[in-house]
């Protein structure tokens, strides 16, 4: 049985959510996501609730039933609250700087890396600091990371782009023979 899969998702009134079939549609505003479960779990929603069922007690089914339930709460959470990732860039001369819908990305190398912003995606800039804000959780953890690609961070000095809350393992440099 799965425990997350047993728990209801609860979503406000604000947010409206209909299915057509094994599509759910969840709607904000301006923000529409969906949800395909391709057949693979029962769902019901009623009074501001989904929940969700196993299809049946196949293992691909148990495993899909939890899945379905945490990329639908994901959704409800991104379009109420929104999500967000920080990345802090550390170096001398590292920096960045939001251009349009260009981020430029200045991190040592012999020239700029311009970063295309996808829509859906705010991104701020203060001090070494990168903001990324989305309703989109996945595709803010994959922006994140490929711009923690760029430079990722070194283990003797810490230099890099490493997001806000990571931890660097540093290293000790050569010590001379004596």
């Amino acid at each position: 049985m799965s425990r997350i899969g047993k728990a209801p998702v609860a979503f406000p009134a604000d947010v409206n959510v209909t299915a057509d079939g094994e599509v759910i549609t969840f709607k904000k505003g301006n923000n529409t996501r969906t949800l395909d479960t391709k057949g693979n779990v029962d769902f019901t929603i009623e009074d501001n609730t989904l929940t969700f069922a196993s299809k049946s007690d196949a293992r691909e089914h148990r495993a899909f039933w939890g899945t379905y339930r945490a990329l639908a709460a994901n959704i409800v959470k991104g379009l109420t609250e929104g999500f967000e990732r920080k990345l802090e860039i550390n170096g001398v001369g590292y920096r960045a700087a939001v251009q349009g819908k260009v981020l430029n990305l200045q991190l040592g190398f012999s020239h700029d890396i311009n970063y295309d912003i996808p829509a859906g995606v705010d991104v701020s800039v203060d001090k070494n600091v990168i903001t990324l804000k989305g309703v989109d959780n996945q595709q803010l953890g994959q922006m994140a990371a490929e711009i923690r690609a760029f430079r990722p961070p070194e283990p003797y000095k810490g230099k890099g782009v490493k997001y806000v809350e990571e931890h660097i393992v540093r290293k000790a440099g050569k010590t001379a023979k004596k």
